[in-house]
């Protein structure tokens, strides 16, 4: 057979990526996010605004903290100031199959409500803007997954339709220097600027820790399976009325 008659293979599907900058009087914000992991450039300098301050993060990225790991096919580095916010963030990144870099500076001063807030709808805005065109994908995911006694679902669809419903009872008010309560809101505010529908159930569980981190591996699960592109479909939209 003439080589050159042979069809020639599809080119490589671009990396789906996005930066967002996100300011306000309470929060500063930077997200880079892959959704399909590989290496990230280090966040851009910007001002006096991220001189670490005990709070905040070191201003060498490079640096490894609690919720940093580079690997061949992921780069992740978080920082918030918010530690358990920040370990919640890499589950989800690394079992998302992500690259994802955030760092926060918020008014920590006065509670986490404004930085874990302000955090997720910005990486919601990240996650739309990389996702770019809601074609050629799975759309819906789901997942359960378990971290020792406790075991959680999550279902996702990513519809253009806004919703969430979240069930994780915890039994205590704060993680580490987290609310217990700013998870339910926090994920309500991702699915608002991601323009998903999902729901997220703790199932059973008696440490809020392990109830918590197993709600977030099984919504990272959900994600990736969601985000896929199916071969075949490439261009085509998931739904009856032809647009998302």
């Amino acid at each position: 057979m003439d080589p050159s008659s042979s069809p020639s293979s599809p080119p490589p599907r671009p990396r789906r990526t996005a930066y967002i900058s996100r300011n306000t009087a309470e929060t500063k914000i930077q997200v880079s996010l892959s959704l399909d992991g590989g290496a990230l450039d280090l966040l851009p300098a910007d001002g006096e605004d991220f001189i670490n301050d005990g709070l905040r993060p070191p201003q060498n990225q490079t640096t490894k903290t609690h919720a940093s790991q580079i690997t061949s096919s992921q780069h992740i580095w978080i920082w918030t100031g918010v530690g358990f916010l920040d370990h919640m963030l890499h589950a989800w990144a690394k079992h998302a199959g992500w690259s994802l870099r955030i760092r926060c500076k918020g008014d920590l001063e006065i509670d986490d409500h404004h930085t874990t807030e302000d955090t997720f709808l910005a990486l919601g805005s990240a996650f739309t803007t990389a996702l770019g065109p809601r074609s050629g994908i799975a759309r819906f995911g789901h997942a359960y997954a378990p971290l020792d006694e406790a075991l959680s679902r999550a279902v996702v669809d990513i519809s253009s339709r806004p919703f969430f419903v979240g069930n994780f009872d915890f039994k205590s008010p704060m993680m580490g220097t987290l609310n217990t309560q700013m998870v339910h809101h926090g994920l309500g505010s991702w699915a608002q600027n991601a323009g998903v529908t999902l729901h997220v159930d703790v199932l059973r569980g008696e440490n809020d820790h392990h109830r918590c981190e197993s709600a977030f591996k099984a919504l990272a699960v959900a994600c990736r399976m969601a985000c896929e592109q199916v071969k075949g479909r490439e261009g085509e939209v998931v739904s009856t009325k032809g647009v998302l």
